[in-house]
């Protein structure tokens, strides 16, 4: 769960996933806590959100005005492709896009409150203390508890424990094809080990959402459906597996006093995050917006 930001912590950053250089925990919950996007958290890369110099933007020609050039756009998504594997979508494009405005809008305010003084050349810094500016001015209202239980009953499935799924899959590696794989399930329901002609993954405690990611919505709806301790051939992305459901874990209901704490600091968290978009997206209000011709 995330901590409350405060200004000592890093200032907004741009992305995540995996081969660049983490963010200090700080700043990643941070800005995990601010954006609340979920498409976001595989973008959280470490530094400020893309590379672009400011002239890109045409600040030096009008300081009140913002342009989302393309290579803004062009910027965001190698730096999606190069996390996910693929093109970010409309959805995502504009949600990259909204994260780099915001740091450019505090990067703008950041220099024109001179907080930039010997900091000239380094931009997340610049960001950092006019972020630090917003943060200070920011109060968090009060909460009853009959409403930060209200609270956790609306997003009761974030708190709740979801059923968890022990399985075996078996790959065959010279032949897949449905049919092979249906004459290997025979043979190991017969007492085959499930080593003996292929490569055997044994995973532990998958929930429902973790297998939809790494396989599909069909397979997780097949497998859960299966009995357990019996081999199946099914269809996976990748080809014909012969899997087997060892075990499963009944989902566990979320019980507000056992969890209270952590949906306190949750609630903490989201509302200071409400609180900080809205003033810098009212402070973006003073720039004029515009994206470059020829860009969606």
């Amino acid at each position: 769960m995330s901590t409350p930001l405060t200004p000592s912590q890093q200032p907004v950053d741009a992305a995540s996933a995996a081969p660049a250089p983490l963010p200090p925990p700080a700043a990643g919950q941070r800005l995990l806590a601010w954006l609340q996007e979920p498409l976001l958290h595989f973008v959280l890369m470490g530094a400020v959100l893309f590379a672009a110099d400011h002239w890109l933007v045409g600040r030096r020609d009008d300081p009140r005005r913002i342009v989302v050039s393309a290579a803004v756009d062009q910027e965001a998504k190698t730096l999606f492709k190069n996390a996910r594997g693929r093109e970010p979508n409309a959805a995502e494009l504009k949600a990259l896009r909204q994260v780099w405005l915001d740091n450019e809008v505090l990067y703008r305010e950041g220099l024109a409150l001179q907080v930039d003084k010997g900091d000239t050349a380094i931009r997340e810094r610049v960001i950092f203390k006019s972020l630090s500016l917003v943060d200070a001015a920011l109060k968090r209202p009060d909460i009853t508890e009959a409403e930060l239980r209200q609270w956790f009953e609306k997003r009761r499935a974030e708190y709740d424990e979801p059923a968890r799924f022990d399985f075996q899959e078996a790959a065959l590696a010279e032949d897949s094809t449905e049919a092979a794989v249906r004459a290997f399930v025979q043979a190991l329901n017969k007492g085959m080990p499930g080593d003996a002609k292929a490569g055997l993954r044994v995973f532990k405690g998958r929930p429902h959402a973790n297998i939809v990611e790494s396989y599909s919505a069909d397979f997780a709806k097949a497998i859960e459906a299966a009995p357990t301790g019996e081999w199946q051939a099914l269809a996976t992305p990748d080809g014909w597996r012969a899997m087997r459901l060892d075990a499963v874990t009944p989902a566990k209901p979320a019980q507000f006093e056992e969890v209270r704490g952590v949906v306190m600091q949750d609630w903490n968290d989201k509302t200071m995050a409400d609180l900080r978009t809205g003033q810098v997206r009212a402070l973006a209000r003073k720039y004029k917006i515009e994206t470059e011709a020829g860009q969606p």
